[in-house]
Parts: structure tokens; sequence; C-alpha cells
């Protein structure tokens, strides 16, 4: 019977620093691109944020942060027009700052 161990015996005849490099390697493949949005997103987006404010309504809020998007719920308590950003407040009280160019996608939740 083979008893084969993988990966792990590949690791013990390499330098350190080709591991660092490989697991760097395998970490950059997880990353995600920020898309672009065209002018029909923007507007879609544009409005559910209007309703939202208006209504009081919670958002499901998607945004580009750190070479990876993050989703999150909560209102918007208001919007921040000189440095372009929403001032938002999670289910658990807390405050988020989001730049209105890293926002990928709104939705109302329900």
């Amino acid at each position: 019977m083979i008893r084969d161990r993988g990966a792990i015996k590949w690791t013990a005849m390499m330098l350190p620093e080709h591991v660092k490099i490989l697991r760097d390697w395998a970490e950059e493949d997880m990353y995600q691109q920020k898309p672009e949005l065209d002018e029909q997103q923007i507007e879609e987006m544009n409005g559910t944020l209007c309703q939202a404010m208006e209504e009081g309504k919670e958002l499901m809020i998607t945004h580009y942060e750190g070479k990876h998007h993050k989703l999150l719920l909560g209102t918007i308590h208001h919007y921040d027009d000189l440095q372009g950003r929403l001032h938002i407040i999670d289910k658990f009280g807390e405050a988020h700052y989001i730049p209105t160019n890293m926002l990928i996608d709104l939705r109302l939740s329900d």
C-alpha cells in the first residue's frame, strides 16, 4: 500500500522563501477585482439609496474593501457630501464609513 502524504512531502525539500512565495501566490488567487459600474447600475443604486434614506429602510450593501467584496446590513445615518462617503449603522449599532466609489451593489433588505 502506498501512503502518499500529498503536499507535505514536497515542502520539506523547499526553502522557506519558496514556501512563503507559494503561500502568497495562493492568497493572491483569492483576491477579487472591483467591477466597473455602468450608468444604469449607478442610477439604480442612487434610487435605492434615496428610497432607503427617506423611509429609513435597512440596506444590504456590497462594497469593495481590501481586495475583497464585503457585505454589510444596516441603515444609512447620513451621507457626507464633502468626503463622498456613507455613514452606516449596522444591526449591532456599530458605525461604518464607506466611500461611495467603493460601492458595488445596494439592495433593500426585507
